[in-house]
């Protein structure tokens, strides 16, 4: 008889794992479907009208074409990486310390905020050649322009995160005789969180833009190099290849800040289903 009792007891804990599996993966759906969608559409396109593959190649040829060069390609690969992940971890951290001064800081917010304008409508491009002719050819060019390019976007929301909090939260704990700092972190940081996760999103992509347009400009290796010579050698499935492996990392890159940022800020979101 416990037997039997127990039996039935154990089908909903058995049920539940595939089911939360089931729930984690569901989101992942839709992107997966629109990402496979648009390269079929791609594929059957260029073969349907047989548009000549130097004008535009098929996704199968481009990929190909990275297989077929995988050794010199994983080089470029990496040095754009490096490249970018420094950029990036420069912009998130001075990014950080800026908007953290702007946001909470009246005084510093009407100071800056029109330097941070005037500093981001400067087309980093145009920077590059001064960065070559100070720092010379090569990877140091390459993060900096990144960091240039991905810098204002975590500024300006992680000021924006702490300067929209609610009032009503800091005066209580005002009240209840908490430090500045003890509001800061109970109240400010948190609320900023959804901001800084949405700039960090934004700004890794961004970084990869700032870490080709130097490569392109003036480097030794790195993805825009690669596709510099790929073009100047007429192989455009290459250099399809070297857009779609960008594509790649970044939103590599994306999904794994939404993974984070969905662990620690999923109660900014509870209302959507």
């Amino acid at each position: 008889m416990s037997l039997e009792t127990g039996t039935p007891g154990l089908a909903p804990a058995a049920q539940a794992a595939p089911s939360a599996t089931l729930a984690r993966l569901r989101p992942l759906v839709p992107p997966t479907l629109a990402i496979l969608g648009f390269f079929v559409l791609w594929e059957v396109a260029c073969r349907l009208f047989r548009i000549p593959a130097f004008i535009l190649p098929t996704p199968s040829a481009s990929i190909a074409s990275l297989v077929q060069f995988a050794p010199a390609v994983a080089g470029h690969a990496l040095q754009t990486l490096t490249t970018t992940l420094i950029g990036f971890v420069l912009s998130v951290v001075l990014g950080v310390a800026l908007g953290a001064l702007v946001g909470l800081n009246r005084t510093a917010y009407q100071a800056l905020y029109p330097l941070l304008i005037g500093f981001n409508a400067v087309p980093k491009a145009a920077l590059v050649p001064v960065l070559v002719i100070w720092f010379g050819v090569g990877a140091v060019p390459a993060a900096l322009t990144a960091f240039l390019i991905s810098f204002f976007p975590v500024v300006v929301n992680v000021a924006t995160g702490l300067a929209t909090v609610e009032p009503e939260p800091r005066e209580l704990l005002r009240a209840l005789g908490a430090s500045p700092w003890e509001v800061v972190s109970k109240v400010s940081l948190p609320r900023a969180l959804p901001y800084f996760f949405a700039s960090l999103k934004v700004a890794v992509t961004l970084a990869f833009v700032g870490s080709i347009i130097s490569e392109l400009a003036a480097s030794n290796q790195g993805i825009g190099v690669m596709m510099n010579q790929a073009a100047s050698s007429f192989q455009v499935p290459l250099v399809f290849g070297g857009v779609l492996l960008v594509s790649a990392m970044g939103v590599l890159l994306y999904a794994v800040f939404a993974l984070v940022e969905a662990r620690l800020t999923g109660w900014a979101y509870r209302g959507q289903g």
